[in-house]
């Protein structure tokens, strides 16, 4: 008797139609003597809704409100699912996270798990029922409800397989797995059978969509095994898993780009020590991330410094770093949203030489200009124009390969 805990994001439980197939497909699991846990988002569309109800009242709203308000998405789904499952002759129940409880910190719209209790859940599984989870949403030691942030129910799902020691956590999207590029800007996208942690840790950091990238970390520090697939077929998907020999063969697995990039300049900065603290501890301190940074000194006195954000936090930065170029002494800061990054991601980079020229080589011969460039052991990543994204990932993509399974390194560049 196999633990397998299955996640079914908003598009999957978007109608009572949809919820009463997913609750279908959960009792045939059910059925074959598995013991589910079943993670929810909200229908698609409904936290943007309830997003917008909340600017409609408060300019800028409460975050702990927000959580309150929010955390009713999943509570509809959960408890429909529940009903679906009990229309259907099976026995179910439906619990939100702080009756599980999912402990987390304090930081509303964006907390972070903790701890989760398992007690509940294996007290229902031991009475033969199918147990559903509202994903998203966790509570704090001061009995608040948060929420983990997009892509949060992910998160949700890989922890409790993690808590509960399941043999897999079943992730159902809208697509068949994850793919070695978004198979809507080029048409020879390869499902990909087997990833690594590293790889798919790298292609969720970089803006691939398919899994959240905290989930995927949590998977990787508990070896829980995920299975990325469809809802609406029965196809294997993408098993995200240990690296292997076969995964260490592809010199390159994946191309992954993300327009949700902006660019900050802070011009002629004194380059003295401690300056660079002062620039990004009020971004930290605002829960800006920064990803690239680039420093480029002037005469040895002066440095212009270079580094992208979240799109969604540029007006903010740009806010904040205003002040704090008045205050270092800086002569002036500007921004660029137009940008997008383009990234290569595989293990078998690790041992490989001359990929990264072999990206830039490719990047020019198509007359993209690269403004910023990023690596790690196992990825390569540039910030180009945005108007130029499908253009870059198209021509990597066949530059290495993409649409061949398992290419020897030296046939691929």
């Amino acid at each position: 008797m196999a633990l397998i805990v299955q996640k079914f994001g908003g598009t999957s439980v978007g109608s009572p139609e949809k919820i009463k197939a997913v609750a279908q497909r959960v009792i045939r699991s059910h059925r074959q003597g598995n013991r589910m846990v079943v993670v929810l988002s909200a229908m698609s569309g409904e936290t943007d809704r309830l997003t917008g109800l909340a600017h409609g009242v408060q300019r800028m709203p409460d975050l702990r409100e927000m959580d309150m308000l929010l955390a009713t998405g999943e509570q509809v789904t959960v408890a429909l699912f529940a009903m679906a499952v009990k229309e259907a002759g099976c026995d179910a129940i439906s619990l939100l996270g702080d009756q599980v409880a999912i402990h987390t910190d304090n930081m509303h719209t964006k907390a972070r798990i903790e701890s989760i209790d398992e007690a509940l859940i294996n007290k229902y599984l031991d009475q033969g029922k199918i147990v559903t989870i509202a994903g998203f949403q966790g509570v704090t030691d001061r009995g608040d409800i948060t929420t983990l942030g997009r892509g949060g129910s992910d998160t949700t799902a890989v922890a409790l397989a993690a808590a509960m020691k399941a043999d897999a956590c079943e992730i159902f999207t809208d697509v068949e797995g994850v793919y070695t590029t978004d198979p809507n800007i080029c048409s020879k996208a390869r499902k990909i059978d087997r990833i690594s942690y590293d790889e798919m840790l790298e292609l969720a950091s970089l803006g691939a969509k398919v899994l959240d990238i905290r989930s995927v970390g949590i998977a990787k520090r508990y070896s829980v095994p995920v299975h990325v697939r469809s809802t609406f077929s029965e196809n294997i998907g993408t098993w995200v898993v240990e690296e292997d020999k076969i995964m260490e063969s592809m010199l390159v697995s994946g191309i992954t780009y993300s327009k949700n990039e902006a660019r900050i300049t802070i011009k002629k900065v004194p380059d003295q020590p401690g300056i660079a603290a002062k620039i990004f501890l009020p971004i930290s301190d605002a829960g800006i991330l920064v990803d690239m940074i680039i420093q480029n000194t002037h005469d040895g006195k002066l440095t212009d410094m270079t580094f992208t954000v979240l799109r969604r936090d540029y007006d903010r930065a740009m806010e904040i770093l205003k002040k704090v170029a008045e205050e270092i002494g800086a002569e002036a800061v500007t921004g660029d949203k137009d940008i997008a990054k383009v990234s290569i991601v595989g293990v078998g980079m690790r041992n490989q030489p001359g990929i990264a020229s072999t990206m830039f080589q490719i990047l020019a011969k198509e007359g993209v200009n690269m403004m910023m460039v990023s690596t790690s052991e196992i990825k390569v990543s540039c910030i180009i124009a945005e108007k130029y994204t499908e253009l870059a990932v198209r021509a990597l993509h066949d530059a290495f390969a993409l649409d061949k399974e398992n290419m020897p390194l030296e046939e691929t560049v």
